[in-house]
């Protein structure tokens, strides 16, 4: 049987087919759909969102040691957050098969860094497999297990935007019977002490020159003989650019990347004339290809940033007199919070009191973009607490306006333990909390505060203000974000205690809840609009200025933050 799927739901398959009894993630573009997938597709696993990739990547770890086949599922950046069990479990043994799944963001569609989670095998000694298409993506799942299990070791697969999000015929197999699950007791192997680590790292070493010799041999590592003027090495979605590009030429496509099959390159590069690497992002195969003292072209014609292209392979490669494909230019369509978005008042009001704004990661960072331009710092994902306690701890007597701002998702995630610091250091800060009820914008999902799991069961909704409190914050307290003028006073009231502070800014996710606003559509009074533009400073697209006075279009939801903002009365309507 065959099926179209996504890359993204075809490791779901994947893994379903494997016989995977556990799967935990943290929802993150370009990964998100994987576990959502599985939640949807395949009850027989047990899927769960976790608090963060650190605490997913653990969860299976555990999971593991019963027997049972087991995944964990992040974006790029959610390994540096699971790095700290990362490399410690390549020095323990897996007893079940373990997978982590790692999708890179080449061209930065939806992430705060370009990083090439190649190295990450490299670093942990582990090994990695590259799928190229929606088939091989579900086969690959098995043959990692099979990996895993056969070395006691996790194996990396490495996705990136395109394959996750690309469409392909997949050729279906029958799931395999998970294993079955029992207690046992391998101390030697599990317990890290100094001495059992120290005995561990030579034999990481003896495993990774016998997944050397594996990866020489493997099927998923193949030749694929063609023009001998020209061999091209690839992996992932870049073999695919050059298969397009350069047809008649020459291949090996790797699969199984890492450790790189130095045998099965020399016999390539003995068979072509010239030889390349085409792969995105950094020189990983290229570097080690020159240190084996074989002559090859890479990133001295292809670009080290961004995503590729067939054109830009093929330009490089045959020349820019074979780059044929013009290149469409499109009207830029700068990201914008959604008309009603609970963010958009606080945000207003934070900049109103005249603070100093470190961001996070979610929705509220697009208040980077004008006229808002209300976020000051972006680093990571609930680095902007920790931040603005730096900043008060560096201004020291000298009282400054310094805020935090994240989603309820991020607080979760890793913003609790920035609050905690801040309340025992006692920080000048005031952390603002964003909580919407759900982890919006990866598409809406479940969290530790929403009251339902991924698989939509009720379960226990954790209370920011009462977890806070007992975080013993000397100030909390919770606003409505539409209510203008009660939030910047209280803002202003939190700042004025000049120790920390923080402020829950509770309202659902207007694109779940459009019924919880306050109000209908709104309509601008052109007899009152005198011109003045202050209703524009919210950035609400769904307020236009055309010719000389303010209008109200068909985007408007009702939030009635342009009201509170209107000196003049002038714009009506809303009732319920």
């Amino acid at each position: 049987m065959k099926k179209i799927l996504s890359g993204n739901a075809a490791f779901a398959r994947g893994a379903y087919e494997a016989g995977v009894t556990v799967a935990s993630a943290y929802p993150g573009t370009p990964s998100t759909e994987i576990l959502e997938n599985i939640a949807k597709t395949y009850p027989e696993i047990y899927a769960e969102w976790a608090p963060n990739e650190k605490v997913a990547l653990e969860v299976v770890s555990g999971a593991s040691l019963t027997g049972a086949r087991t995944m964990a599922v992040m974006k790029h950046v959610g390994v540096n957050v699971a790095a700290d069990p990362l490399m410690s479990m390549a020095y323990t043994e897996t007893r079940g098969g373990l997978v982590l799944i790692s999708c890179d963001d080449p061209q930065l569609f939806s992430s705060q860094n370009e990083q090439d989670n190649r190295q990450y095998a490299r670093f942990a000694k582990l090994p990695m497999l590259e799928p190229a298409c929606s088939q091989d993506a579900k086969d690959y799942m098995l043959a990692a297990f099979e990996l895993s299990e056969a070395h006691g070791c996790p194996v990396l697969v490495r996705s990136t935007t395109r394959i996750s999000h690309s469409l392909g015929v997949v050729e279906l197999g029958e799931p395999l019977a998970p294993p079955k699950t029992s207690m046992a007791w391998k101390p030697e192997n599990w317990v890290l002490l100094p001495a059992h680590a120290r005995r561990r790292h030579p034999e990481i070493e003896v495993r990774l020159e016998k997944l050397r010799e594996i990866a020489n041999s493997s099927p998923l590592n193949v030749i694929e003989p063609g023009d001998k003027k020209l061999g091209i090495i690839a992996s992932g979605v870049a073999y695919q650019y050059a298969k397009e590009a350069c047809p008649e030429a020459s291949f090996l496509k790797l699969g199984f990347s890492y450790p790189l099959p130095d045998q099965k390159v020399r016999e390539f590069a003995a068979m072509v004339d010239e030889l390349w690497v085409v792969e995105e992002l950094d020189p990983f195969i290229e570097d080690q290809i020159k240190a084996m003292g074989i002559q090859v072209h890479g990133k001295d014609k292809l670009p080290m940033c961004g995503e590729l292209s067939t054109d830009i392979v093929r330009g490089a490669i045959l020349g820019a007199a074979q780059a044929t494909v013009p290149s469409v230019q499109l009207p830029p369509r700068p990201p914008s919070m959604c008309p009603g978005c609970p963010h958009r008042g606080t945000l207003y009001a934070l900049k109103k009191a005249g603070c100093f704004i470190c961001g996070d990661i979610g929705c509220y960072t697009l208040g980077f973009l004008p006229p808002l331009s209300a976020i000051d710092t972006c680093l990571c994902m609930g680095a902007g607490i920790n931040q603005a306690h730096g900043m008060s701890k560096a201004f020291g007597e000298r009282q400054e306006k310094i805020a935090a701002v994240l989603g309820d998702s991020t607080f979760f995630h890793s913003g609790v333990t920035g609050v905690m610091n801040l309340a025992y250091n006692q920080g000048a800060a005031l952390v603002v909390i964003l909580d919407n009820r759900i982890t919006a914008m990866t598409g809406a999902q479940e969290n530790p505060g929403t009251g339902q799991t991924l698989k939509g069961d009720p379960t226990s909704a954790i209370d920011i203000e009462t977890l806070v409190k007992a975080l013993n914050v000397p100030f909390v307290a919770t606003v409505n974000p539409y209510d203008y003028n009660a939030t910047l006073e209280t803002i202003n009231q939190a700042l004025a205690t000049n120790g920390p502070a923080v402020i829950i800014a509770k309202a659902p996710c207007v694109l779940l809840r459009p019924d919880s606003l306050p109000y209908k559509p709104f309509k601008i009074n052109p007899g009152r609009c005198v011109g003045c533009k202050a209703c524009l400073k919210l950035g609400c697209p769904a307020i236009e200025f055309k010719p000389k006075l303010a209008s109200i279009n068909e985007l408007c939801v009702g939030c009635g933050a342009c009201v509170q903002l209107c000196r003049y009365g002038a714009i009506s309507g809303g009732d319920k």
